[in-house]
Formats: C-alpha cells, structure tokens, sequence
C-alpha cells in the first residue's frame, strides 16, 4: 500500500537521523600551546685576554735566577738579568731580529749578513723553523750565567712577549749567544708592531719576554696551540694560581 510505503519510508529516515555521529564544534588552540617555545641555550664566557698591564704588573719584581747579566748587544755593558717566579722565567730587554731557520723571500742570505739556514730546535717534520712564519723567542745559549734548561725552559716552550701595549704569544724557538740576551723571530717582531728587517729593525728597549716554565706546544711550529697554552697560562700566572 501507499501508506505503508509512506509510513516505512519516514521510519527508516528517523532511524538513520537518530543514528548519524553527532559533529563537534572545533575547539580553538590557545595562544599559549600554539606559540612555539623560546628555546634555552647555555651561557658560556670568554675569560678576557690577559693585558699588557696585568702581565707587567706580575713580573714588576725581580728575583734573580741567572748568576750574573747579560748584554743586550756585543759591547754594552752587562745590565739584564734573568729572573723567575714559581710559574715563569722572564727578562726585560731590546729586541733584535732572529731571521735564522728555513730561507724565505724575508730571511735568507741576501737580506740578513748573519744568516744561518739553521734553528736550535727544528719543527715536526725535522726541518728548521721559519722565522719570518713563526712567531719565537731566543734564549741565551747554556753557560755560567744560566742554563735555561734547568728551569723547566726547552724548545717550544710557551712564550709571552709584551711591547707598549701588546701581548704576543710564541714559543722558544732558538738560541742565542752565551752573554747576550733579547732576540725573537721576524714574525714574533711583526706581530708586536715592530721593525722585523734583521739589518737595522728591532727596538732598542722596552720589551718583556716571560717563558712559562715547565709548558710546551706540541708540534712547535703548531702557533695557534702556542697562542691558545699562552693566553691560558697567562692568566694563571696573573690571577696567581
């Protein structure tokens, strides 16, 4: 029949009303949970480089080391002395130019009348430093005034040198004359903004050489390993510990 037709139809139409999943209204995300997160990132510090005025005010005393003086050039008068602390040899001086070692187009026979193809300490492969590429200091070859070796001081020793107000780090490179005192490689003298031509550069006074005893930079001719052992133990040797 029509009816029951009718009737089943809006039945069946209830049923699936009744039936059908029931929809939601969407609930917005806070401001808070959708923000992304800052995120945290540890703070690290550089400890400040050691100054010229630090290291100066630590070597202002002298206790002599050596046993006698030295010159600072052949006919002057004998007035240096080597002095020590607990941490550190150092002495006050000219600087001369060492262009001795490996020949460049700076340091070789041509431009420096004492040339000598030749370092007292030699770098990792077994050839001499270069003096014009490494920044170094010299030491007064062993005698009766002072042997450097019994003060913790070898080759590649970590060296600070101070001129006006710089701090340049370097490494003991060679050895000087018996009596004479205050040397250091071209490049060690660029650096400082000194005069690096080994025929008339260099300065006259006013330079601070402290050797850090007992340290070494392994290769030597490794400078920014020199650099890095330098400013740390500067500033152990500042703060006294």
């Amino acid at each position: 029949m029509i009816v029951s037709r009718v009737q089943s139809f809006t039945l069946a139409m209830a049923g699936a009303v009744l039936l059908a999943p029931t929809a939601l209204p969407a609930v917005a995300a806070s401001p808070a949970a959708a923000a992304p997160q800052p995120r945290t990132e540890p703070v690290t510090r550089r400890a400040a480089s050691v100054t010229a005025a630090e290291l100066l005010a630590g070597v202002r005393d002298c206790t002599p080391v050596s046993r006698g003086l030295y010159r600072t050039d052949h006919g002057s008068r004998a007035t240096v002395p080597v002095c020590g602390t607990h941490d550190a040899v150092f002495w006050k001086a000219d600087m001369d130019i060492d262009c001795d070692g490996r020949p460049g187009s700076r340091c070789n026979a041509r431009t420096d009348p004492y040339f000598s193809a030749a370092t007292a300490f030699a770098q990792s492969d077994g050839r001499p430093l270069s003096s014009e590429r490494l920044p170094f200091v010299v030491v007064p070859a062993p005698s009766a005034v002072w042997d450097y070796r019994a003060h913790g001081v070898r080759g590649g020793s970590v060296a600070a040198v101070v001129y006006g107000d710089r701090v340049r780090y370097g490494v003991v490179g060679d050895t000087g004359p018996a009596g004479i005192i205050g040397e250091a490689s071209y490049a060690m003298a660029e650096t400082l903004g000194i005069d690096p031509d080994p025929h008339g550069g260099g300065a006259p006074s006013g330079v601070t050489y402290i050797v850090f005893r007992d340290s070494r930079v392994t290769p030597i001719e490794d400078h920014g390993a020199a650099v890095a052992a330098g400013e740390r133990l500067a500033r152990r040797f500042v703060d006294g510990g």
